[in-house]
C-alpha cells in the first residue's frame, strides 16, 4: 500500500439527521438564477435562460451552528439561502422520470458570495471561483432522508439575519425542479453519490456584516443558523 508524503485533508462531510452515520460529500453544484424574481433582481429575463451551473469546493462546507470569520478581500458579501440536494447515486444521461431515485436527502445551505469579486469576474469574462468557492463559503444543515421526509416539491424557504426577514419564497417558485436540475446536471457531468446540489435562492440577497448572524429554513427540510465575526 502507498504511504502519503503528508497526512492528507479529512474528507468533507454532514450530519444525517436521526442517524450517526455520516454523508460523505463529493462534489458541490450549484445552480443559477433558478428562482424568476431572483434572476430579475439579478438583471436577467428568467424567460429566456436554460439552466447554468457552478461548483464551490467541498472543503468549503462549514456546519450549521458554526462562527465563520468576514472572508478577506471583500467589503460585500452577499447571503443566498437555498434547498440543497444530497444524491445517493450517480450517473450519466439520467432521465427526468428516474432523477429523483438517485437522491439521499435535502438541507438547507447558504451559498455566500464575494459579489464585488463576482461582479469584476463578470465584467472582465473570468470565471467565478474567487466569488464563489473561498474559504467557508458553503454552509450547510444535517441532511434530512427522503426515507424519513420524502421529497419537498412546495414550501417555504427564508433567512433572517439578526431576527430581521431578508429572503422568503417557497420552493414551488423555483424554474427548474429538482428533477429537471439532476438530469440536466448528469448530461455535463458524470454525478457521483455524495454529490450535493444548491437548488438556488428567492429575491432578496443581500449584505452580511461582521456580528451579524443569519437563521434560515426549508420548510419540511430543516433550519440553519450562522454567525458572522
Amino acid at each position: 500500500m502507498a504511504s502519503y508524503v503528508f497526512q492528507p485533508q479529512p474528507h468533507p462531510h454532514l450530519p444525517i439527521v436521526g442517524s450517526d452515520a455520516v454523508f460523505p460529500v463529493h462534489r458541490i453544484y450549484c445552480v443559477g438564477r433558478n428562482f424568476a424574481d431572483h434572476a430579475v433582481e439579478m438583471g436577467h429575463d428568467p424567460n429566456k435562460e436554460p439552466p447554468f451551473f457552478f461548483q464551490k469546493n467541498p472543503d468549503t462546507l462549514v456546519r450549521s451552528g458554526s462562527t465563520i470569520s468576514y472572508p478577506k478581500l471583500t467589503k460585500d458579501l452577499h447571503h443566498e439561502v437555498e434547498l440543497v440536494v444530497a444524491l445517493k447515486e450517480g450517473g450519466e444521461d439520467i432521465p427526468v422520470e428516474r432523477a429523483l431515485d438517485h437522491v439521499f436527502g435535502y438541507g438547507v445551505g447558504l451559498d455566500l458570495t464575494r459579489r464585488d469579486l463576482q461582479g469584476e469576474a463578470k465584467k472582465l469574462g473570468r470565471p467565478w471561483e474567487t466569488g464563489k468557492a473561498f474559504e467557508e463559503s458553503a454552509p450547510c444543515s444535517a441532511i434530512l432522508p427522503v426515507a424519513t421526509a420524502g421529497h419537498p416539491g412546495t414550501g417555504r424557504i427564508f433567512l433572517k439575519i439578526n431576527d430581521r426577514m431578508k429572503q422568503e419564497g417557497n420552493l414551488n417558485q423555483m424554474i427548474w425542479k429538482v428533477p429537471e436540475m439532476i438530469a440536466t446536471l448528469s448530461t455535463l457531468f458524470r454525478l457521483a453519490p455524495g454529490d450535493l446540489i444548491f437548488a438556488g435562492t428567492p429575491a432578496g440577497v443581500g449584505p452580511v456584516h461582521k456580528g451579524d448572524v443569519l437563521e434560515g429554513g426549508v420548510e419540511g427540510v430543516g433550519e440553519i443558523r450562522l454567525t458572522v465575526d
